[in-house]
């Protein structure tokens, strides 16, 4: 496995695939780390999981210059990134006692309740574009219930998997209760396939969650999907417009782009439609495109050449069907993986912008009729993740949300996860939940204890 800066192009570093052989070993030694690591309480588990929300404030910059050079996110967004990665252990160190206290229910006997056991290791399939955050959002939780985890990360970020594994050796936890697995996606089966893992938790496209679902599925794997979205942001003509407009650049630009829950459909009331087109259009094209380790760049390369030809074929193939581009649609130039911020309207169903997920710094803007209308367009997708809507009529708003087909809507805010809440999504957009109680509860045992 090869690590190039985005940036640069340079080569970063090599990384030696395991074989076989090693990799069933790895499974072992995670196993056996199981059977010790499920005995330790809440608060021994969590007093390793706060030493390491202590040693990612303390490395911020130089975790957050790593993500940087081998991903491309601009270094502001990589540090803040390794923040809250920090509050994530935190949150989760001070709250899961809390979170899986047994739940009594009254039953025709003198005792009846709910507790929630740990399963065994679990293996995690990882994108690249939070490298830290997505790890960690999965293995925090699973672990602080009991489980050990086995990691797969993506080719172009093994330098953050291991020093994501080298934090759990220096925060002092247990050997092998966190296992970074080197491998090639052709072995992956086998880590699901093996009888000691008793869970898949996955990241990623639509096309990698139906191939890891259909395996886990086939060995009875629980297993949770968070997958694509093409996330609808909708602004009603009496949304507070500049804050809403502001907004909406950051939530689609954020990391080039490459976030499975920006906002992707821009559907705006006809009021301030060609307000919101002219607004988005000059904040865009004063966006500085850079070097993404200078706190002066808005927005750094994407990630690969491959993701880079993908959003250019999109917007292209669009435009020959019709749709019209107000600024962007094109390479910065021959040589480097930047892609220009890009306004398209004139879109209708049956794009690719349209149909389906974007990943790259492009917004789509359309229009709608009515607030109905908007409703309509939004849910006119086969995903499901997340949604904002923009509006001062906030009774009018939650009556929209419920109509809304998402994991989450966001009133008057960009969509983002929070260790607090629920994130996950519905339709193509996958299944299960991470963060919050519902997300440490999805790989436990809810084991029902009655008592006569």
């Amino acid at each position: 496995m090869i690590s190039i800066n985005p940036y640069s192009q340079q080569e970063i570093a090599r990384y030696e695939e395991i074989e076989e052989r090693e990799l069933q070993l790895l499974i072992d030694n995670n196993y056996k780390a199981f059977n010790n690591w499920k005995r330790l309480s809440y608060k021994q588990r969590g007093h390793f999981f706060k030493k390491m929300g202590e040693l990612l404030r303390q490395n911020k910059v130089e975790l957050g210059t790593l993500i940087t050079n081998e991903m491309g996110k601009i270094i502001g967004e990589s540090v803040a990134e390794i923040e809250k990665c920090a509050w994530l252990c935190d949150y989760y160190a001070d709250n899961t006692t809390n979170l899986l206290t047994p739940e009594y229910y009254e039953a025709d006997v003198s005792r009846s309740y709910v507790r929630f056991d740990p399963i065994g290791p679990v293996y995690g399939i990882m994108p690249w574009n939070f490298p830290f955050w997505q790890v960690l959002r999965a293995a925090v939780p699973t672990m602080m219930a009991g489980n050990t985890f086995l990691l797969k990360h993506a080719p172009n970020v093994q330098g953050c998997a291991y020093a994501i594994e080298n934090l759990f050796k220096e925060a002092g936890f247990p050997e092998s209760v966190f296992t970074n697995l080197v491998i090639p996606v052709e072995l992956s089966d086998l880590v699901i396939a093996n009888p000691k893992v008793q869970g898949v938790t996955l990241t990623g496209s639509r096309r990698a969650g139906q191939a890891v679902a259909s395996v886990a599925g086939k060995h009875l794997k629980k297993s949770v999907m968070e997958l694509g979205g093409s996330d609808p942001y909708i602004v009603l003509s009496d949304a507070q417009f500049n804050e809403s407009c502001k907004t909406g650049v950051c939530s689609r630009m954020l990391n080039s782009g490459q976030v499975c829950i920006a906002a992707k459909r821009f559907i705006v009331e006809e009021p301030v439609f060609d307000q919101f087109i002219d607004e988005q259009k000059a904040l865009l094209e004063n966006m500085v495109l850079g070097n993404p380790l200078d706190e002066n760049t808005d927005m750094g390369p994407m990630a690969r050449p491959d993701l880079l030809e993908n959003i250019e074929n999109q917007v292209n193939k669009s435009v020959q069907m019709g749709a019209a581009i107000l600024t962007g649609g094109t390479r910065v130039d021959d040589k480097s993986w930047f892609y220009k911020p890009t306004l398209i309207t004139d879109v209708k169903k049956g794009m690719p912008v349209y149909d389906e997920e974007t990943f790259g710094p492009v917004s789509v803007v359309i229009k709608a009729k009515d607030p109905e209308d908007a409703i309509r367009i939004a849910n006119d997708t086969i995903y499901g993740l997340g949604a904002s809507l923009w509006t001062q009529n906030i009774p009018l708003a939650e009556k929209l949300a419920a109509k809304l087909e998402a994991g989450a809507v966001f009133i008057n805010g960009m969509t983002k996860s929070d260790p607090r809440l629920p994130f996950g999504g519905s339709k193509q957009s996958g299944y299960g939940r991470e963060l919050s109680n519902y997300g440490i509860k999805e790989f436990t045992n809810i084991k029902t204890v009655w008592v006569k």
